[in-house]
């Protein structure tokens, strides 16, 4: 039975798309040659990068959606980016997939801002027949962080405290992401006194993506944001309205309170490691009672 909760819009979609499946609206998973039934008389295909964060979470998709006796598959090839993706679920072409807030709005800059509120500004952006189901709290956005030794120092706890630790350097692995905040921009924001070292590993004030083993690995405390400086990356299911139904959106939004940054970043390096991520998914899930 179709959820309520499912845009009238995305719903008029699915009818439409039902209709004029055998006139291509049905799509093909990238590479693996097999049919997305956008009808949803079919297995709901859900598609990843080739990332181990992307390729666990969609493991967790999977694995929830076939306890709740919702059929599903993997697409066999993966994909090379979260945009890809995400443009893989908005052209049909695969019916579900894990997304991040801000990485979706970037690959389908269509749609209109609402400051303060991702789901409508979400809903705007993306096409008819494609819907974006309530975030987990984890998160994978750009943080910004500091050993404990320095937190101690300067008394650091939130990026308002930086102001007054003086001049520190700001750097590391995440420098180049889009999301990364310049000198500049946190001088004007935070009023702090920041000089930038690229991708240095060794600054003062590390630029990281938050489910970034290194953090947990060498115990780093991540700096609060209450101005909201860095834009939100909370992972989420990008699903096509047809594979939306009661049953499947229950299942998935079992991890919504759930799954942290944290465990997120822990699964991950599991995976990483090379460990099997419907394993990793299988077990994590069976720790926290989600599944039989």
């Amino acid at each position: 039975m179709p959820d309520s909760r499912v845009r009238p819009r995305a719903a008029v979609a699915a009818v439409l798309c039902s209709l004029l499946f055998l006139s291509g609206c049905g799509g093909a998973a990238e590479g693996d040659g097999a049919t997305a039934y956008a009808d949803g008389a079919g297995p709901t295909v859900i598609g990843t990068d080739g990332s181990a964060e992307s390729r666990v979470v969609a493991a967790l998709y999977g694995e929830l959606l076939t306890h709740a006796g919702v059929k599903v598959r993997m697409a066999s090839s993966r994909y090379p980016s979260p945009a890809d993706t995400t443009r893989a679920v908005a052209e049909g072409r695969i019916g579900l997939a894990p997304a991040y807030e801000t990485s979706t709005l970037r690959a389908l800059p269509a749609g209109q801002t609402l400051p303060g509120n991702m789901a409508a500004t979400l809903s705007m952006a993306l096409p008819l027949g494609v819907d974006a189901l309530p975030p987990a709290r984890a998160q994978n956005g750009v943080v910004l962080a500091v050993t404990r030794a320095t937190a101690r120092a300067h008394g650091l706890r939130a990026l308002t405290d930086l102001v007054k630790a003086g001049r520190l350097t700001l750097g590391g692995p995440a420098s180049d992401d889009p999301d990364a905040p310049s000198a500049a921009s946190l001088r004007k924001v935070y009023g702090t006194h920041l000089t930038e070292t690229g991708t240095s590993a060794t600054a003062d004030v590390l630029v990281l993506r938050g489910t970034d083993p290194v953090i947990t690995r060498d115990d780093l405390v991540v700096l609060t944001d209450p101005k909201n400086a860095l834009p939100p990356e909370h992972v989420f299911p990008l699903i096509g309205a047809p594979y939306a139904g009661l049953s499947a959106s229950r299942a998935l939004a079992h991890l919504n309170s759930r799954l942290t940054t944290a465990q997120l970043a822990a699964l991950a390096a599991s995976v990483d490691g090379g460990a099997s991520p419907s394993d990793t998914a299988r077990t994590w899930l069976r720790s926290g009672g989600l599944l039989d």
